[in-house]
């Protein structure tokens, strides 16, 4: 395949086997696949995504590379958390 589209891959898994699972999502990137994630842990998946759209009600409120949405403070608020403050 040359796009793999994740639901919730890390719905319900251990920490330990979060990081592990993001390990092969980067080994199949690296491999030349594009990864669609969605994804509610929304740190988790904004650390290892190159572009993140964040929806509310299904309107997108933003979108860009996921670094720049993990250093929007208005973001790191509403969506993130306080533990993405120290991002």
């Amino acid at each position: 395949p040359e796009i793999v589209m994740l639901d919730e891959p890390s719905l319900g898994l251990a920490p330990k086997i979060v990081r592990q699972m993001f390990e092969i999502i980067h080994m199949l990137r690296d491999r030349g696949l594009t990864i669609i994630t969605v994804e509610q842990n929304a740190v988790m998946g904004l650390e290892n995504a190159d572009w993140g759209c964040v929806l509310d009600l299904g309107i997108t409120l933003f979108e860009g590379p996921a670094d720049k949405i993990l250093q929007d403070d208005r973001i790191r608020e509403l969506y993130l958390g306080k533990r993405a403050t120290s991002v």
